[in-house]
């Protein structure tokens, strides 16, 4: 509707009219980019932007910056802001994931690992990343150069950054790849064409690869363990178990696992077992939890065998009566695999030993089984008797656990 002609319309609102304190707020809510396109607008907005207090936030949120850091450099948050952009710039969507990841992983391994700490390498300079790439004539992925400019992966040393696993013949850690040795053991072979190796370890030779292109059934930037065909004619054909979908993914979840607990730290070292929380059963004072873990080294799809790993801790509690103290005397699976196949294993102890189990004590110990399908489960029980009634015998129960197979592709080469 029109204004009456006597109304006096107001006149319009002159930006260099506002108050200061307003805009300012205004502004605080705009990303680092609109900041800076206000730069350009016009003079006020330009003194504005430029307030130092704004940029606060930014350096805090993308280049994770402290206070403390701030006070050492002697700058202002803008000036940091921008010279951190100039150097990391191209990674500012990685940078503050992958950095407190790394920061995350750092405290943990000072607490639980601490000689694993000097493996680590210091970062590396961009033109170094790009003489690499002139090198292999394909492109890094950004979160893979990412992390690489916080830290330059490892030493080949034991044991490993990304996890280790034991059973009585066989030892894997696996180490993260710095840069250059990772170059030099860049695939062009058929089988694993483009793949670049993220980890290896000394004593089995395994790696896990990342595809640096969309070649021979692989996703781009996908990390997988490989395994021969054995079945295949060609001797190229390869098996792939994924266990990432992109760098970031797999370097933060695996860190994750590792820093809230979700692996136990044995000798020094990360194993790489997984514990499902419900997989717990308590009998009386004894409580059985177990974790596991699947072995590609040892596996094969075809023919189909999988190899999985189980460690299971036997515990009682310590508010038990001392003459609760007992000793386990036999063991009792029951193994299903995934078409329903029954298998039933009664013997004496548990590999080959007989603990006794007192209020307060653990009991822990590692064993294997092999399946023809790609999952199954195990349960069971355990034969005690105590020492104090030796005619008493009774069963505690073993939860059922359940191993499942990666997802895992066959590749088209």
């Amino acid at each position: 509707m029109a204004a009456p002609p006597d109304m006096e319309l107001p006149a319009a609102l002159s930006l260099e009219l506002l108050p200061t304190d307003p805009l300012l707020l205004i502004l605080s809510f705009l990303d680092y980019r609109d900041l800076v396109s206000c730069c350009y607008l016009n003079r006020r907005l330009n003194q504005l932007s430029s307030h130092d207090p704004l940029w606060k936030r930014h350096c805090k949120k993308y280049w994770l910056i402290s206070d403390e850091e701030k006070s050492r450099r002697n700058q202002g948050w803008r000036a940091m802001f921008i010279s951190t952009y100039r150097d990391l710039g191209r990674y500012i969507h990685y940078y503050a994931t992958l950095k407190k990841a790394w920061d995350d992983l750092e405290q943990y391994l000072g607490q639980w690992c601490p000689r694993m700490i000097g493996s680590l390498k210091e970062s590396v300079r961009e033109e170094d990343l790009d003489a690499v790439e002139a090198q292999i004539h394909c492109k890094l992925p950004d979160d893979y150069r990412c992390s690489f400019r916080i830290h330059n992966g490892q030493k080949l040393v034991v044991p490993g950054l990304m996890g280790s696993m034991a059973l009585s013949n066989h030892y894997r850690s696996e180490d993260l790849l710095d840069i250059d040795t990772a170059a030099g053991g860049f695939q062009q072979r058929l089988g694993l064409k483009q793949c670049l190796p993220l980890t290896f370890c000394i004593h089995t030779g395994l790696s896990q690869y990342m595809a640096l292109e969309s070649v021979e059934g692989r996703n781009k930037y996908e990390i997988f363990y490989q395994c021969p065909d054995q079945m295949a004619r060609n001797p190229s054909a390869i098996v792939m178990f994924i266990t990432g979908t992109s760098y970031l993914e797999w370097f933060t979840s695996y860190v994750n696992k590792v820093v809230t607990g979700g692996y136990p730290i044995i000798r020094d070292q990360i194993f790489r077992y997984v514990h499902d929380k419900d997989c717990v059963a308590t009998t009386e004072d004894i409580t059985v939890s177990v974790s596991t873990s699947f072995l590609p080294e040892l596996s094969s799809v075809h023919p189909p065998h999988y190899f999985f790993t189980y460690r299971i801790r036997i515990e009682m509690s310590k508010d038990a009566l001392p003459e609760n103290a007992c000793q386990l005397e036999s063991r009792y699976w029951r193994i299903t695999n995934a078409k329903g196949d029954v298998e039933e294993v009664q013997g004496p102890g548990v590999v080959g030993e007989f603990p006794v189990i007192s209020p307060g004590k653990v009991y822990e110990y590692t064993s294997c089984t092999t399946f023809s399908t790609t999952s199954g489960y195990m349960e069971g029980y355990y034969t005690f008797h105590c020492l104090y009634n030796k005619d008493r015998f009774f069963n505690v129960t073993i939860p059922r656990f359940h191993m499942v197979c990666p997802t895992f592709k066959v590749s088209t080469a």
